[in-house]
């Protein structure tokens, strides 16, 4: 099997040098010769920490995830379906993750509907694989993933300053109404909606001071995909 990795993954490798750069090729190399040479050991005299199929899914999933995300962090990837993925991702509008994912689906199950008794076998494959993106994506954005937070609110001057003066945030505002409620459908009033980008760590201590200011702001988060430019732009390069 480790011979069959390095064989396997060198039209891969060729390929990310000519799509992505050397220095991904050479941190990927990298990353495939340990993987390679992990699996040359023998393992076997290890005592099984479990036999629940389940378990093992989704735990080495977990660990999985983690290793391929710690990859893709540092610059490389650990397979050649990961190459594909990161090239492609900002080709077909698909997350790393969605293409590795949907291409160990096609796989597993081409081998399931090949080899005899490999449904059940496929199946808990899914499962660790479907395991291992959810640590993947937690490893690559980590806690820092950008979250939008929209507030409505009848303070929206003082709630615009305290993110920008006191949180640091940058703001967008749009011009909306507020009202259309049940039994006072014609009461209706302007009013600013605020939009800024933080990171989860930010967003509870932002929210508890936003309701300090007014006990009643309507707000609502939005996870985004990817966040660049702006104020975001200037604190990345710093």
């Amino acid at each position: 099997l480790n011979v069959l990795i390095l064989v396997i993954n060198i039209p891969f490798i060729y390929f990310g040098y000519r799509r992505i750069g050397k220095t991904f090729t050479i941190q990927t190399i990298l990353a495939v010769i340990l993987l390679s040479a992990a699996l040359t050991f023998d393992y076997s005299h290890l005592p099984a920490v479990t036999e629940n199929k389940l378990l093992i899914a989704v735990f080495g999933g977990f660990l999985i995830g983690t290793g391929m995300g710690l990859c893709i962090r540092g610059g490389g990837v650990i397979d050649g379906i990961e190459i594909l993925a990161v090239y492609t991702t900002k080709k077909i509008g698909l997350t790393t993750t969605e293409v590795i994912l949907y291409s160990n689906v096609i796989l597993f199950l081409i081998v399931a509907f090949t080899f005899d008794n490999g449904i059940e076998s496929a199946m808990y494959s899914i499962i660790t694989y479907y395991t291992a993106m959810r640590a993947l994506d937690y490893v690559v954005d980590g806690i820092e993933q950008y979250t939008a937070l929209h507030i409505i609110s009848p303070k929206s001057e003082d709630i615009k300053s305290l993110i920008v003066n006191d949180f640091g945030k940058g703001i967008t505002v749009q011009k909306g109404e507020r009202g259309y409620l049940p039994g006072s459908f014609d009461i209706r009033q302007d009013c600013d909606i605020i939009i800024t980008i933080v990171t989860r760590l930010e967003l509870l201590a932002l929210q508890q001071a936003i309701s300090k200011k007014d006990p009643t702001a309507f707000m609502y988060v939005h996870t985004i995909r990817e966040a660049k430019g702006g104020v975001l732009s200037r604190k990345a390069h710093h």
